[in-house]
């Protein structure tokens, strides 16, 4: 069988694929190094515009009377981009949190409607 390499190259097809690979490292990587944070700069509002309002209406009630700092957690781990974005637009959903429509404000007097009811008569078998 003949050799496809010729006498005298025997290091000219190492070269070659030492050099395909560090360029085909330099092509994959270099997008990773020039990513930028689009959110950077927009305000809270902008934030919750942008990528909350595909699925909700308006940011009231979405925080649920939760603490920003855990807010901004779930926020970091499931939607934002960054922890500077997360802690915005958690901070931003808490000042706007309020109960949802119809829900009966937090007051020690009670509505006429929350009458306690009877217990149920236990049915026998």
């Amino acid at each position: 069988m003949r050799s496809l390499i010729r006498p005298g190259h025997e290091l000219v097809a190492p070269l070659v694929i030492l050099g395909t690979m560090a360029a085909a490292a330099i092509v994959l990587t270099a997008p990773l190094a020039s990513a930028q944070n689009l959110d950077a700069g927009k305000s809270p509002e902008k934030l919750f515009a942008d990528g909350c309002t595909a699925c909700h209406r308006s940011p009231r009630g979405l925080a649920k009377g939760r603490y920003t700092l855990t807010l901004s957690w779930f926020l970091q781990d499931h939607y934002s981009a960054g922890p500077d974005t997360a802690k915005a637009l958690a901070a931003y959903l808490v000042s706007v949190d309020t109960p949802p429509p119809g829900a009966p404000a937090k007051s020690g007097a009670k509505s006429p409607r929350s009458k306690p009811r009877p217990p149920k008569p236990a049915q026998s078998q």
